[in-house]
């Protein structure tokens, strides 16, 4: 009989209890393509009594994610605790060094830390395989560093966090203000314990890193992405986007130019009739654009018990049927040090700005953006709201850095009441 690929599973939470369920639900379909049984040995959480819906009793149990990882009898080590140190790193570089593969869901791990993960992985000639960490279900880390390993990546860009998704899809469908939706959202158990790391794009921005490092061949460095949440989304936005066709994402886009790689992860316009334009809820899309393939779009459930498992079990058995191939996608030595480019390129701009409600301020605000080179495409104002009138323009293409010149005169006109909200176009 073939040997058994014998998996130890830290962190039972959603994806753990996930992962078990397909093993014994579906032990001779993986048996079968997997070429070999797969099994679990023994499980590690942080509490040993807690009623998961699945029956942990046949496992033995580790309390110390770190003795887990050196038992003699366990060949994988899937790490879904998360959280980019403490026990999860501790667990992860244990495993490595003895000698065992390593399966993860782990964005932030491998976002912060990924370089010398990959470096410690390869050298030990083991696997570090992560397609979970990324997009849920959705085969984007397979798609990239197998199937269009042959092309030259010229941009990546999508939504990648389906709670920040649902969050503005549910402001627009129901009319509702961000405050509102945002405790609607936390009440139905979609924010992590620390919502800045959906709605601050974090956790999104942590995705894009990863994505970023096999497509361009650059080390992972989560600081270089410029950051932005949706925490100062208004249902005025989500209105004004409306009126002029377009929609309101959280998008990560990554693109190398000639002034180095250019990576954002924040919120921006798309058109309403686009493929990003459609998505709904918490399904997530990214967008490959690569010189051999044009364009391949993939959209699929971004995170949940199910759809995360299912990725996570991809890896197990590929490992199983000893598929080995470096951490990101070539060897983890080869990968530069990317020559940042946080300035984006050209692109249209939504500015809304609250105007004092007195003759000649728009007059203000308008040669404020002349004054840095930022030329209007189209303005509208709306409807007083008591000694403020909100006022929409969009410009006609221009960078980041005019735009933030614009803002920053405007401001110095003392007209303006609040702070402005700048967000890109992207068109296509």
């Amino acid at each position: 009989m073939t040997k058994p690929l014998r998996l130890g599973i830290a962190g039972l939470g959603t994806v753990g209890t996930g992962l078990i369920r397909i093993v014994q639900t579906n032990g001779d379909l993986l048996a079968r393509r997997a070429g070999r049984p797969i099994e679990i040995i023994a499980v590690c959480a942080r509490s040993r009594t807690r009623n998961r819906g699945v029956d942990i009793s046949g496992y033995d149990w580790e309390d110390d994610p770190v003795a887990l990882a050196r038992r003699a009898d366990i060949d994988v080590v899937v790490e879904l605790m998360g959280g980019e140190n403490g026990p999860a790193k501790a667990l992860t570089e244990a495993a490595i060094a003895a000698g065992k593969h390593v399966v993860s869901a782990n964005k932030a791990l491998l976002a912060i830390h990924g370089q010398a993960l990959a470096e410690a992985a390869e050298a030990q000639n083991v696997a570090l395989r992560f397609e979970a960490a990324v997009a849920g279900g959705i085969p984007v880390i397979k798609a990239l560093s197998e199937g269009l390993a042959g092309n030259r990546i010229s941009r990546i860009k999508g939504v990648m966090n389906g709670t920040c998704n649902y969050i503005l899809t549910r402001m627009e469908d129901a009319g509702l203000p961000y405050e509102t939706v945002f405790e609607e959202a936390n009440q139905l158990g979609y924010l992590e314990a620390d919502p800045t790391l959906d709605v601050g794009g974090i956790d999104a921005a942590h995705k894009l890193t990863l994505l970023s490092a096999i497509a361009f061949g650059v080390r992972p460095d989560f600081d270089a992405i410029a950051l932005e949440g949706i925490e100062r989304i208004s249902i005025e936005d989500i209105r004004a986007a409306a009126d002029l066709g377009l929609r309101i994402k959280l998008l990560g886009v990554a693109q190398m130019s000639g002034r180095g790689l250019e990576q954002s992860m924040t919120p921006c316009l798309v058109p309403a009739d686009s493929p990003l334009g459609q998505l709904k809820g918490g399904t997530n899309m990214v967008v490959i654009e690569g010189d051999a393939i044009e364009q391949v779009i993939l959209r699929g459930p971004g995170a949940g018990e199910g759809p995360t498992a299912s990725a996570v079990i991809g890896d197990v058995i590929d490992i199983a049927r000893g598929f080995r191939m470096p951490v990101f996608g070539q060897p983890a030595a080869s990968l530069e040090a990317a020559v940042s480019a946080k300035a984006m390129g050209s692109k249209p701009w939504y500015l809304r700005m609250g105007l004092m409600d007195k003759p000649g301020a728009l007059a203000k605000v308008a040669e404020a953006l002349g004054n840095a080179g930022v030329s209007i495409n189209r303005m509208r104002q709306y409807g007083h709201q008591d000694t403020r009138a909100p006022v929409l323009i969009v410009t006609h293409k221009t960078t980041r850095d005019a735009i933030d010149h614009a803002v920053a005169l405007s401001m110095k006109t003392g007209v303006v009441v609040g702070e402005p909200v700048a967000l890109a176009i992207e068109e296509d």
